[in-house]
């Protein structure tokens, strides 16, 4: 994410971090401003764009729009479970 879980510094990663927190769900961030490397690196090993990217269980979930999408849809809460 940019910035920090508790001081985001993009409105997609503040989203998601408050979409994922209104279900009590625990959440790790990392901030990729402090670390070029990371940014690439996180970008060519999911092969996604943009920043944030989710990760819930260890497993690539997309980014804010797709964890927006699946909060809206139900989806999200049943992979939170």
């Amino acid at each position: 994410m940019k910035g920090t879980v508790e001081q985001p510094m993009c409105g997609f990663s503040g989203r998601a971090v408050q979409i994922l927190q209104s279900y009590g769900a625990p959440v790790k961030g990392h901030n990729v401003l402090a670390s070029e490397e990371l940014r690439q690196g996180i970008k060519e090993f999911t092969q996604w764009p943009t920043i944030p990217q989710i990760f819930i269980n260890g497993e690539f979930v997309g980014g804010a729009d797709i964890v927006a999408e699946m909060h809206e849809n139900g989806e999200l809460a049943q992979l939170l479970k």
